[in-house]
C-alpha cells in the first residue's frame, strides 16, 4: 500500500510538473510578460481564482445559507471553463469586466469579500494575447483542487517557483528567506497548538507555511485545525509578496489566510489592548530600509529612528504577550548600533530574556546581500541575566556560502544538538558557543557585537583566491551603492534653485549660532575618552579611554549633542563635524570650538555641509591666519562674523537628508579616498553654487 501511495504521489507530481511547465512556456511566448517577475504574478492571481473557486464549491455544498463571495459571471467556472470565450473576447472580458469587478470598480458590482478587493486593486493582466491567455487558463484547469494529492503537490511546485524567482531582478530578494533558516527558527521556537503566531514582514509566507507544517499533524480535530489557521497571522506591505503569500497559504490548505496588507509598523502601533498581543513572532524584517517620518513619529522619542529593523524590534516588544517569545533575523550592524539603537537594546535586555544569539556565516542570504546576519531568540519573561552566543561556521574548506552552494538544514545540526531543548538545559561553552553576563553587555554600552573569544579573525588562514573573491564581491556591492548615490544626486537637483533663489538669505554666524562648551576638571585617576576631528569632512573620532594623567596639559570641556564642532587648527582643511550622542560621552580640549543654533531657523548639519564647500573652506581659511599650515589658528571673532547662506528650514532639512545618504553611502564603498573626497566636494559645490 505504501509503495502504491508513493507511485500515485510520483505520478501526480510528474503530471502537475508538466502542467506548470506548459503554463510557463505559454507565458514566455507572450510579448507582455518580461521575465519571472511578470510571469509569477500572472500565474499567481489566476491560480488564486482557480483555487478560490474550488473553495467556494466546497462552501456551497456544506453551508445551508451559502452566499457566493464572487457572483456569476465572474466566478472561474463561469468564464474560464467556457469554450466559447477565447482569443480577443477572453482578453477583453478579463481586462474590461473581470478585473474591474474584482477591484470593486464596476458600478454596483463588487465581491462580497473585501479582502478580494484589497488583493486585486494592484493586479493587472499583463498578457497581450487572448489566445495565449486562453491556453494558459486551459492548463490551469488541469489542476484538480478537489484532490488533496493535487493540492499537496501543487504547494510544493509553487514553492519551487518562489525559489526560482528569488534570483530575478527587482526587489524579490527582499522577501525571500532561505528555507533552512526559516525551519531552524521555527523549530527552535518550540511552537504549541493554541498559540498565536505572527510574522509582521511575512513576504511570501515562508514562516507561516513552516509553522503550519510544524503544527499541522498535531491538529487532529476540525476545531483544532480551524483554530490553527486563525492563529497563523501575517502582515505584508507590498502587493506582489502579499499576493504570493495568499496563494502559498491557500495551496497549503489555509482556506481564509489571516494576512493583512499594510505597513506592519503602522498596523502594529495602531493595535492596542491585550487582544492584539501574540504569543510568538517569527520574522525577517527588511534590512537597511528607512521609514517615512510619519511612521517613525508613531514611536516614543527615545527610540525614534528611521531605520526599519530597529522600529520592527520596538514594535515586536510591544506586540508580545507577557511570556511571549520571538525569533528574528537582524543584520549585523544592529548588534553594535548606537544612539536610538542603544536605547532599544537596553529596553530589550530590561524587558526580555535575550537567551540566544546565533551568528550566521557570510553568504547565507546570497546573492541578495553579503551583509552578515544574526538570529536573535528572546522571551518576554523578565530581564536578561546572560546571553549565549553560538557561531555557525561554513563547512570545512569553505569560507562562506554562495548562491550556488547555499546553506542547508545540516548546517544547523550541531547548534540544534547543543541547544538543550525547550528549556535550554545542559548548554556548555565550546569552540562555537560562549556566554556573556548581562553586566558585561551593559558595560560595553549594550554592544552585542561580541566575537568568539576562542577564535581570531582567521585572515591569515585564507587563500589568495578567497581574498580576491571577496574583493570582487565588495566591488559589486560598491557599484550598487554608487548607483543609489547617483539617484540621490538626481533627486538633489531640484533643490539647487531653492538654495540660491530669493528664499535664501545670508546671515552672520553670530546671529544664528552661539558658543557652547563647559569646562571640566580632569581627575588624573579617572579614565576619559577624548574627542577628535578628521580633516576633509570625515567627521568626529573618539579616542580610546585613557587616564586623566595621560591627557595633554590643555584645558578640557564637555559639550552638547547636535553642535557644530571645529578644530581651531585644522578647520581650514575640513576638520568640521556635528556631535552625536556617542560623542558627548567624551571630553574635548580647548583646540575645539562648539556652536549650537540659537533657534529653530538652523539645521546644524546644513551649516556643517556649507563649511565643507570650497567657498565655506575659503571663508574659514580667511579667518585662519598663519605663516605655515601647522601654525594656522581659527580666529573666533572673525569666524563668528562670517556670513553663510540660509534658505528656509525645510530646504535645509532636505539638503541634509540627501547629503547624509550620499556621504553615508560613500563610507560603505571601497572607491579611492581621493575619489570619494572629490565627489563629496563636487556635490557640495553644486548644491551651494548660489
Amino acid at each position: 500500500m505504501a509503495a502504491a501511495g508513493k507511485t500515485v504521489e510520483k505520478t501526480s507530481r510528474a503530471r502537475l510538473s508538466a502542467v506548470i511547465k506548459s503554463a510557463r512556456d505559454i507565458m514566455r511566448k507572450d510579448a507582455g510578460l518580461n521575465g519571472d517577475l511578470d510571469r509569477l504574478p500572472q500565474l499567481s492571481w489566476l491560480l488564486f481564482l482557480r483555487a478560490f473557486d474550488a473553495l467556494e464549491a466546497d462552501r456551497k455544498s456544506m453551508e445551508d445559507d451559502y452566499r457566493p463571495a464572487i457572483e456569476a459571471p465572474y466566478r472561474w467556472r463561469d468564464w474560464a471553463e467556457d469554450p466559447e470565450l477565447y482569443g480577443d473576447a477572453l482578453r477583453d472580458f478579463v481586462n474590461g469586466e473581470l478585473l474591474p469587478y474584482l477591484k470593486g470598480e464596476l458600478e454596483g458590482k463588487a465581491p462580497r469579500d473585501a479582502v478580494l478587493v484589497d488583493l486585486f486593486k494592484d493586479i493587472h493582466n499583463r498578457m497581450l494575447s487572448g489566445y495565449l491567455l486562453g491556453d494558459l487558463i486551459r492548463q490551469l484547469n488541469e489542476i484538480n483542487f478537489a484532490s488533496s494529492d493535487d493540492i499537496h503537490t501543487m504547494a510544493h511546485l509553487y514553492e519551487t517557483i518562489l525559489r526560482e524567482v528569488r534570483d530575478a531582478a527587482g526587489d524579490s530578494g527582499e522577501f525571500y528567506t532561505p528555507r533552512p533558516v526559516i525551519r531552524f527558527m521555527v523549530r527552535q521556537s518550540f511552537l504549541s497548538l493554541g498559540e498565536s503566531i505572527l510574522d509582521p514582514a511575512c513576504g511570501t509566507g515562508g514562516f507561516l507555511v513552516e509553522s503550519l507544517e510544524e503544527l499541522g499533524d498535531k491538529a487532529t480535530s476540525t476545531e483544532a485545525w480551524t483554530r490553527l489557521q486563525k492563529d497563523l497571522r501575517g502582515i505584508e506591505k507590498k502587493p506582489l509578496p502579499y499576493l504570493l503569500c495568499l496563494m502559498n497559504l491557500i495551496l497549503h490548505g489555509i482556506e481564509a489566510p489571516t494576512v493583512v496588507r499594510n505597513n506592519a509598523l503602522v498596523q502594529m502601533t495602531g493595535e492596542i489592548g491585550p487582544a492584539s498581543k501574540v504569543d510568538v513572532v517569527l520574522t525577517n524584517p527588511p534590512f537597511g530600509g528607512e521609514e517615512e517620518t510619519s511612521v517613525s513619529e508613531r514611536f516614543a522619542k527615545g527610540v525614534r529612528t528611521k531605520e526599519t529593523a530597529w522600529l520592527f524590534l520596538v514594535a515586536i516588544l510591544d506586540k508580545l504577550k507577557p511570556g511571549g517569545r520571538c525569533a528574528i533575523v537582524l543584520p549585523h550592524n544592529v548588534l553594535f548600533g548606537e544612539g536610538a539603537g542603544t536605547r532599544i537594546k537596553e529596553r530589550l535586555l530590561r524587558e526580555c530574556d535575550l537567551h540566544t544569539v546565533v551568528r550566521l556565516p557570510e553568504g547565507v542570504f546570497a546573492p541578495y546581500t553579503q551583509i552578515p546576519a544574526n538570529l536573535l531568540f528572546f522571551e518576554k519573561t523578565g530581564p536578561t541575566k546572560e546571553t549565549w552566543f553560538y557561531e555557525i561556521l561554513p563547512p570545512d574548506g569553505r569560507k562562506k556560502y554562495t548562491k550556488t552552494k547555499p546553506m542547508r538544514d545540516e548546517g544547523f545540526g550541531e547548534c540544534v544538538s547543543w541547544w538543550g531543548g525547550r528549556k535550554r538545559e545542559g548548554r556548555v561553552e565550546n569552540g562555537r558557543a560562549w556566554r556573556v553576563p548581562v553586566a558585561d553587555i551593559e558595560n560595553r554600552g549594550f554592544n552585542l557585537n561580541l566575537t568568539n573569544p576562542r577564535d581570531g579573525d582567521g585572515l591569515e588562514r585564507r587563500s589568495p583566491k578567497e581574498i580576491v573573491a571577496d574583493l570582487i564581491a565588495s566591488k559589486r556591492d560598491t557599484l550598487i551603492l554608487l548607483e543609489k548615490i547617483l539617484l540621490d544626486i538626481d533627486a538633489s537637483e531640484r533643490l539647487f534653485s531653492r538654495i540660491s533663489g530669493d528664499g535664501t538669505s545670508r546671515v552672520r554666524i553670530s546671529e544664528v549660532l552661539k558658543a557652547d562648551r563647559r569646562p571640566i576638571d580632569i581627575d588624573p585617576e579617572k579614565n576619559y575618552r577624548a574627542l577628535g576631528l578628521r580633516s576633509f569632512g570625515k567627521g568626529t573620532i573618539r579616542y580610546p579611554p585613557a587616564p586623566g594623567a595621560e591627557l595633554s596639559k590643555l584645558r578640557y570641556f564637555t559639550f552638547p549633542q547636535d553642535a557644530l564642532v571645529l578644530s581651531n587648527i585644522k578647520a581650514w582643511e575640513g576638520a568640521v563635524g556635528v556631535t552625536a550622542a556617542k560623542d558627548v560621552e567624551c571630553v574635548a580640549s580647548n583646540r575645539f570650538l562648539f556652536y549650537v543654533p540659537i533657534d529653530s531657523r538652523v539645521n546644524i548639519g546644513f551649516v556643517r555641509y556649507y563649511f565643507l564647500t570650497r567657498a565655506g573652506l575659503a571663508a574659514i581659511g580667511s579667518c585662519s591666519p598663519g605663516m605655515a599650515d601647522r601654525n594656522r589658528t581659527l580666529g573666533v571673532k572673525a569666524f563668528e562674523q562670517l556670513f553663510i547662506p540660509l534658505p528656509e528650514r525645510d530646504v535645509q532639512d532636505h539638503v541634509v537628508k540627501i547629503l547624509d545618504e550620499v556621504t553615508g553611502g560613500l563610507e560603505k564603498t571601497i572607491i579611492a579616498d581621493e575619489q570619494a573626497t572629490a565627489l563629496r566636494v563636487s556635490l557640495l559645490d553644486a548644491l551651494f553654487a548660489g
